[in-house]
């Protein structure tokens, strides 16, 4: 699955992991997406993945704005 959210564009962040000692090795920090099916207006189903950030812009604005600027961004929905 990729853990890219198709709302928020939110990807994985990458950094150190710094143990007791202070020894610093590389780690990353994946953004919580989920696979989730919406229902439109129109009766259509589409499956979106979306991180938590992205399903409180769904519930604040409506799947059906959401789609529209994502179709006005490009992308295939």
């Amino acid at each position: 699955m990729s853990n890219i959210c198709d709302v928020t564009g939110a990807k994985p962040s990458f950094g150190n992991a710094v143990s007791h000692s202070h020894r610093r090795t590389r780690r990353r920090w994946n953004p919580n997406v989920q696979r989730r099916r919406f229902r439109l207006a129109d009766g259509r189903t589409i499956r979106l993945t979306v991180s938590t950030t992205g399903l409180k812009i769904i519930d604040r604005d409506g799947i059906d704005s959401v789609v529209a600027r994502l179709r006005a961004r490009g992308v295939a929905v």
